[in-house]
């Protein structure tokens, strides 16, 4: 059937479908205008593993999502596609993870790599497997991006979507990144991984094309990322979470605040939301969970006034959802990936 015909075919106020696909949208990914990669991958969480799951778990929990979007009226028929996660990149996540939490363990308890023949072994694997998935992330997301269709990654830790913003690189000149996360990421190899998910930005900074990273809600960070960021002069902004919060005690609105936020992007904008980045009551079994954060209206509110500024979402991603068993982080999960998808189609005029 054509897109068309898929619509026409559709019931939005029907009941939620157990069909495989998110909200049980029944569209697949030739019809899908938007298509959703998924990244089963959690091995260099440095706290609490589950997440290469959280992919699983927003698809499963989604389907009782209701479609209607009060600020975009029948949004669905953007055509949402969830790729299932590849199973060969789970069960590469599952046999190296509990090696990853043999070594940390190893560095918690004060061993040094370089007295361990064993741990070094463990630790180039580990870097290499990381390789791995970042090249197939980039492969993948250049093909899909040169298909005409707009992209979006739900990971997994946060180390898996620095493939898909190579992708960009390759296919933007220049663009900016709103990163929403209490943690700034900003880390050089953290642990000796090189593609840490706590290093995510760090690696992303090496991109010439980006030309921006804007971070909201950052509330657990060390004095070296700190001076990471410092270092690169206003190319890097931060919104501390406790400033933002003394703002509002001052009488700041958070319209004020989110301009101020919005007012540092370029026209090309790409969002990483690491759930943690909301206040835990909404994600309590994130990888890395930490009091305070933004409620879910701020962060929908921020996005959506970054949507109607004139600016373009060119690219997304979606991280550290809690995996399976755990249906409350899921379902938020799910509400905040609907939302990411609706407003990115809506900046590129497909809805």
């Amino acid at each position: 059937m054509t897109k068309a015909e898929v619509i026409q075919s559709f019931d939005p106020n029907g009941v939620g479908l157990r069909n495989g696909h998110f909200i049980g949208l029944p569209f697949t990914e030739d019809t899908a205008e938007l298509i959703l990669l998924s990244i089963p991958w959690d091995v260099t969480v440095s706290y609490r593993a589950g997440t290469s799951t959280g992919p699983a778990n927003i698809l499963q929990a989604s389907v009782q999502l209701d479609l209607f979007d009060p600020d975009m009226e029948d949004a669905w028929k953007l055509g949402i596609y969830f790729q299932p996660p590849a199973a060969d990149i789970a069960a590469r996540n599952d046999a190296l993870r509990p090696v990853a939490e043999q070594y940390i363990e190893f560095l918690e308890n004060g061993g040094d790599p370089a007295q361990s023949p064993f741990f070094q072994r463990v630790r180039e694997e580990i870097n290499h497997a990381c390789a791995e998935l970042k090249e197939r992330v980039r492969d993948t997301a250049l093909q899909m991006l040169q298909s005409g269709k707009l992209l979006g990654l739900v990971g997994g830790d946060h180390s898996t979507p620095l493939g898909f913003l190579e992708a960009l690189a390759e296919t933007h000149p220049s663009f900016g990144v709103l990163h929403l996360d209490a943690h700034m990421d900003l880390r050089e190899a953290y642990e000796g991984f090189r593609y840490s998910h706590a290093s995510i930005f760090f690696n992303a900074l090496q991109l010439e094309s980006i030309t921006q990273l804007t971070q909201v809600g950052i509330r657990d960070f060390c004095a070296e990322e700190l001076e990471q960021a410092r270092s690169q002069g206003s190319r890097v902004a931060v919104f501390f979470d406790q400033n933002l919060q003394e703002h509002k005690f001052l009488g700041k609105t958070w319209h004020e605040q989110c301009l101020d936020i919005i007012a540092t992007l370029p026209e090309k904008v790409y969002i990483s939301f690491d759930i943690d980045g909301l206040d835990p009551s909404l994600c309590p079994h994130t990888g890395t969970p930490v009091p305070g954060g933004l409620q879910l209206g701020e962060a929908f509110y921020l996005i959506k006034q970054l949507a109607l500024s004139g600016r373009k979402i060119i690219g997304f991603d979606l991280n550290e959802t809690a995996g399976l068993g755990h249906e409350w982080d899921g379902n938020v999960g799910a509400r905040v990936l609907y939302k990411l998808c609706n407003w990115m189609g809506r900046t590129q005029g497909r809805i």
